[in-house]
């Protein structure tokens, strides 16, 4: 698979992401694995997973509520329930979603977009009989493909939402696994719009390694990466994580309105969405000048990160990967679930955290096997010798044919100092993004 990077829009002189494609191939996946399932149905109240099977979008806003929710019949075509207007919406501009025909002749063919809303996180007075509403729909739906007896795999729900689908005698089971095994292996249009999010994050890091100095707070920094994102088209910033000076080790995942301080390691997570394509990608900085400490902590953590990718390719697996990273009592933890995440890999896609996860927690004994598409993350954590500074690295790769290929481009080979100062040899003052480079040179003038 050749990962190619795009524009951001669509143009009609050249291929770029083929949205039609992208919405079928991601339905024919999840059918693939629902046949392969001992599931009759599936049910989704989880925002990605309803936008993979239905290709719908309401905003951000409703990602974290439960309202929507979308079923898929084995040999059945996907019914989404949406919240108020955003149904009427699907209707008039989401054709993939009018079923023209029903996939078996004694079922009338509806449109596949319905006015329908769970209880809003209990908001709902109980008695308001919302979540019974929500049952008897799909206890309808299901009736028509006479799979009401058959099991129903659900990723997430509100108990009042299950109780009430057992009410309507309905066989509720676990159905993430069926969701996840389907989003494994990303499709060339997938990986396209992946890329794409990466190369966003490439130019926010140039931005903010250009912003970084002594005195910007951590809240600043998260202000600018956002904004540089929504202007290049991010759907949503999920998150920066802003990380400096003393708080580096442990690290909180949160920032502050702390100043960074000339010595400082910062190190930064940036998470958005770019059609709903995520990225997870840390890189580490020093302001102004940087610690021998510091420089080991990075070196320590490049290496980390290159011994796996070294060993990035089809055929492979996490334990393999996992293998060549440090005990949790090498780096000050007492055991794997205190430093879960700091020596991790992870599936990104529409979430930042899909299968295959890589973590000595879990993957010797549960080792899973690499495949070419598959696209994770893999970032590693080193602490510096002084106490309190410490290096995190990202990168996402592709898996190819052969290996894999990196998507995540913005320098990390060595540490970058940022907001460095110097006097040129005329005795002027300068500033500059690549400081060392001209310090350099003038090192070598005057010897």
């Amino acid at each position: 698979m050749a990962v190619k990077t795009f524009g951001i829009n669509a143009v009609d002189w050249e291929q770029r992401v083929d949205f039609d494609r992208l919405r079928a191939e991601r339905l024919a996946r999840l059918n693939a694995q629902l046949d392969k399932s001992h599931l009759g149905s599936l049910l989704t109240f989880d925002f990605n997973n309803i936008r993979y099977m239905t290709s719908t979008h309401i905003g951000t806003w409703a990602i974290d509520k439960l309202i929507r929710f979308a079923l898929l019949p084995r040999g059945g075509q996907p019914v989404i329930w949406d919240f108020g207007s955003a149904a009427k919406h699907h209707v008039l501009y989401n054709p993939w979603l009018d079923h023209g025909s029903g996939a078996h002749d004694d079922v009338e063919p509806e449109h596949g977009s319905r006015a329908g809303i769970s209880t809003l996180r209990g908001a709902f007075h109980p008695d308001a009989g919302i979540a019974e509403n929500v049952a008897k729909s799909i206890k309808r739906e299901l009736d028509k493909y006479g799979l009401s007896h058959e099991p129903l795999g659900i990723d997430v729900a509100e108990m009042p939402i299950l109780m009430a689908l057992k009410d309507q005698g309905i066989d509720v089971v676990d159905g993430q696994q069926v969701f996840l095994e389907a989003r494994r292996i990303k499709t060339v249009d997938e990986v396209s719009l992946l890329t794409t999010a990466a190369s966003m994050v490439d130019a926010a890091y140039d931005e903010l390694y250009g912003f970084l100095r002594p005195g910007v707070r951590e809240n600043e920094c998260v202000g600018l990466v956002s904004k540089t994102l929504y202007d290049l088209g991010s759907e949503h910033v999920e998150g920066v994580n802003a990380i400096s000076g003393e708080r580096c080790s442990p690290h909180p995942h949160v920032f502050t309105d702390r100043l960074l301080r000339p010595g400082d390691p910062a190190f930064f997570d940036i998470l958005h969405s770019f059609n709903g394509y995520r990225t997870c990608y840390y890189r580490t900085f020093a302001v102004g000048s940087a610690s021998v400490a510091q420089r080991d902590a990075y070196t320590k953590c490049r290496e980390l990160m290159d011994n796996a990718i070294d060993l990035v390719k089809p055929g492979a697996t996490t334990a393999d990967i996992v293998s060549v990273w440090p005990k949790a009592q090498e780096f000050g933890f007492p055991d794997e679930m205190a430093a879960f995440a700091l020596q991790y890999g992870h599936g990104i896609g529409l979430s930042i955290w899909e299968k295959p996860i890589f973590s000595r927690l879990v993957s010797f004994d549960h080792p899973e096997v690499l495949e070419e598409g598959m696209v994770f993350a893999l970032e590693t954590y080193w602490p510096a010798a002084d106490g309190w500074g410490a290096a995190r690295i990202e990168e996402e790769l592709v898996v190819t044919a052969t290996g894999c290929e990196v998507i995540t481009k913005f320098p990390a080979e060595e540490l970058l100092v940022a907001g460095q100062r110097y006097w040129t040899v005329d005795g002027t003052l300068n500033t500059t993004r690549d400081a060392q480079s001209h310090i350099n040179t003038r090192a070598a003038r005057l010897k």
